[in-house]
């Protein structure tokens, strides 16, 4: 018996997590739990690299050890998941929303997750324009700041102001809070039991997105929170309610209105910056 067969070897990669890999990958559905020398049988690893690895294994709660000796799947693996299926789910039913309202407003919009002092954008669909708001998927931001971090906040039983008051509008508009150049408004998406899953945000530089864009692009907002809300099986009365609270969004479509003039002028005054992609990045 060898640790890696040369004809199993992996070309690159780390040679422990792989080996570390193939002990979860032993286990089957019909497993509840499996000795050492099951593991050894099945991997073709050693037992003592078999034991060297399960105490990682068990520190990161992947793997459990028996008071009989054998090893079951731990904990994490089920977090895990249930991550992987969230994400699937979320991602089918968040991007069409999220593209909806960023045609609808010609502007940025994120999602973001708390990840527990920090927040995290899950998803993004970019604006159209050449300088807009930008996050990478993946990007850590703080909690406290921003539209975004501030509902999450709000939704995750953050006392005081303007916690409160976003806990009773379902909303937040934020300019320059984050970012002195950016501006955005945000809005919680809920999942079954009022769970709260994360917030929806939309956001520009505040050159084009001042507060009276992001006023009457409070509906829209409230309206896509709303449907994400329904899609992942919770009611969205108390969205729906919110958005009815505010101003009706323009007929006028912001890609030829007002909202289209004043980028023409910053263009004009920004030439350079525009060929070059020029970027900015609130919300």
């Amino acid at each position: 018996m060898t640790d890696l067969p040369p004809s199993q070897a992996p070309a690159d990669g780390v040679a422990a997590l792989d080996r570390a890999i193939a002990i979860l990958d032993a286990f089957t559905i019909a497993d509840r739990s499996l000795g050492l020398a099951e593991i050894a049988a099945r991997t073709g690893l050693y037992k003592s690299t078999i034991l060297r690895l399960a105490t990682s294994l068990m520190r990161g709660q992947l793997l459990e050890r028996l008071e009989d000796g054998r090893y079951r799947i731990g904990p994490a693996t089920f977090r895990l998941g249930a991550l992987y299926q969230r994400s699937l789910v979320a991602m089918d039913i968040l991007l069409p929303i999220m593209r909806d309202l960023s045609e609808r407003s010609w502007e940025s919009v994120a999602f973001y997750v708390r990840s527990g002092d920090v927040r995290t954008c899950l998803y993004r669909v970019e604006s159209k324009h050449p300088i807009r708001y930008t996050i990478r998927e993946g990007d850590v931001l703080p909690l406290l700041v921003g539209s975004g971090g501030r509902v999450l906040a709000a939704f995750s039983g953050e006392q005081g102001e303007p916690y409160e008051t976003i806990r009773k509008t379902y909303s937040y508009i934020s300019i320059g809070d984050r970012d002195p150049q950016t501006a955005g408004i945000s809005a919680p998406v809920f999942g079954p039991g009022r769970t709260l899953l994360g917030v929806l945000t939309l956001a520009g530089p505040n050159t084009r997105v001042d507060a009276a864009f992001l006023t009457r692009m409070k509906r829209p907002l409230l309206e896509a929170a709303a449907r994400a809300t329904r899609a992942f099986g919770e009611d969205a009365s108390m969205l729906d309610a919110a958005s009815l609270d505010t101003p009706p969004e323009p007929t006028t479509d912001p890609g030829f209105g007002e909202h289209q003039i004043r980028v023409s002028g910053t263009q004009q005054a920004n030439v350079a910056e525009l060929r070059a992609g020029g970027r900015s990045s609130d919300g």
